[in-house]
């Protein structure tokens, strides 16, 4: 009897315990917002089997979309495909690493793909064999250390879910592309027939399911298993919906409700109209497009979003990502950033040297990063403004691409006398004087304080926000 009240008392204690790591309440939608529009910066982070390949097949250099995509760009058989499992053992996978990385460089959160579109799941799944546990030589799950390693760095997390494609799990939807799109196949013609007559699939053993059969056996039972068995979840990253349709997307958003205050993205079926926030894939959207709602631009430090062999690889400048950050943020959008492991489970020296130099801006102008708004002002022509605003006035910050050979800022819009300004960094006071309808900020040192964007504090009384014509949710996505 003891034995038995013992192992109730265990189980028990257990089971609070999960349920205390997820949130069993819904907050209001602008209160669950909160945390994620003050972040304002993220990592992203594709990892899975398609990493092995680094953009290559049989010697041949993948064209067409990301190395992610191999399977479907170059028409890998599914047999041959799941063969390769047998070599990925990420033995240098050190997620404690990773989760000091993005909280060193200034983010507040990460996304990873716990399933892509090739179906790999890199978490222990009953639903499917296709998994790291059990198709793989490493054998254990990649998901579970990386959720501590967040907790312990105070990140927020997010599982990117391949809810509709699945090149491996029959009836998993395909995203059809014809063959010659990966390289010049010699079988194109009749691997594109096959295609045509199976609605995308260009093998047999992927149409011995339909879609609905794959939602119900593979999709959603995973769904289930990331929101029951990893505490609390933050965000959930749907991608490519294919045919979904809304009955389908209602099933595929029920295991949410066991995560009451999830932030969900809007990319679970089209039109993209539902979910809490829209997606800007590689590209951050013109002022003219937004309509102030939640948005988030993802974009790749690298050329891919998976992992590319050193000799087709290229890293974007630390300038132009930098510049993106801050341009995001004056729009009032996040920026998630992708970071593609190597094939053993490390970020490579290009990443590193990516995230690094994000940490040392952030280090000295996060303030004008963390809980800002889009810019009230007009835009300019020297750099980009973001907003914080509080009881008593605005903060704006002037982030300076452009610096000044005059040492004098020029702008719009502003007329109150009681204006001061400040160069952060060096807490230097600036001078301000009216221009006519505008303003001069002056006294600036002749060289910039930083070469990638300096930051100015101006300080208003005036309660300044941006206002937007209402659009419909995710107009602007791929």
């Amino acid at each position: 009897m003891k034995k038995k009240l013992l192992i109730f008392l265990i189980l028990f204690i257990a089971i609070q315990t999960v349920l205390a790591q997820r949130d069993t309440k819904p907050i209001p939608q602008d209160n669950k917002m909160e945390w994620w529009r003050n972040a304002r910066f993220g990592m992203f982070i594709h990892w899975g089997i398609y990493s092995r390949f680094a953009g290559e097949y049989h010697g041949i250099r993948q064209q067409g979309a990301g190395p992610e995509w191999i399977m479907n760009l170059m028409k890998i058989p599914v047999q041959e495909y799941v063969d390769t499992a047998k070599n990925f053992n990420p033995t240098k996978y050190n997620p404690d690493a990773w989760a000091k990385m993005a909280k060193d460089a200034g983010m507040k959160y990460l996304v990873i793909t716990t399933k892509h579109h090739d179906g790999f799941a890199l978490f222990k799944s009953n639903a499917s064999k296709w998994n790291v546990v059990d198709a793989t030589p490493y054998g254990k799950d990649l998901i579970e250390p990386l959720v501590k390693a967040c907790h312990k760095y105070g990140l927020k997390l997010g599982f990117y879910f391949s809810q509709a494609q699945d090149w491996v799990n029959p009836g998993g939807g395909v995203g059809p592309k014809k063959a010659s799109k990966g390289y010049a196949n010699p079988d194109s013609a009749k691997i594109d027939a096959f295609v045509n007559a199976n609605n995308g699939h260009w093998d047999v053993a992927q149409t011995t399911a339909n879609y609905d059969e794959f939602l119900d056996k593979v999709s959603i039972p995973q769904l289930k298993e990331l929101m029951t068995n990893y505490g609390k979840v933050d965000i959930l990253w749907w991608d490519t919906p294919a045919t979904t349709n809304l009955q389908q997307a209602l099933r595929l958003e029920e295991p949410l409700k066991l995560q009451p205050n999830i932030i969900v993205n809007n990319r679970v079926k089209k039109p993209y109209e539902r979910g809490d926030y829209k997606v800007a894939e590689g590209k951050v959207p013109a002022v003219a497009e937004l309509d102030g709602g939640n948005w988030e631009a993802c974009a790749t430090l690298s050329s891919g979003w998976g992992y590319l062999t050193p000799k087709y690889n290229g890293y974007k400048s630390h300038e132009s990502l930098i510049r993106m950050l801050i341009d995001i943020a004056s729009k009032g959008g996040n920026f998630l950033l992708n970071v593609p492991p190597t094939p053993d489970g490390e970020f490579d020296a290009g990443s590193q040297a990516t995230l690094k130099a994000f940490g040392d801006w952030m280090k000295k102008y996060s303030v004008s990063i963390y809980g800002t708004q889009a810019n009230p002002l007009k835009e300019v022509s020297w750099g980009r403004i973001t907003a914080k605003g509080d009881n008593k006035g605005t903060n704006l910050y002037l982030s300076v691409f452009n610096w000044p050979t005059d040492g004098k800022l020029k702008l719009e819009g502003l007329k109150n006398k009681k204006l001061s300004a400040k160069l952060l960094g060096t807490n230097t006071p600036l001078k301000i004087e009216a221009d006519g309808d505008d303003i001069l900020i002056s006294g600036l040192p002749a060289t910039a304080p930083d070469k990638i964007a300096s930051v100015v504090e101006l300080r208003t009384p005036e309660k300044l926000k941006r206002t937007f014509k209402a659009t419909k949710i995710g107009y602007f996505t791929g």
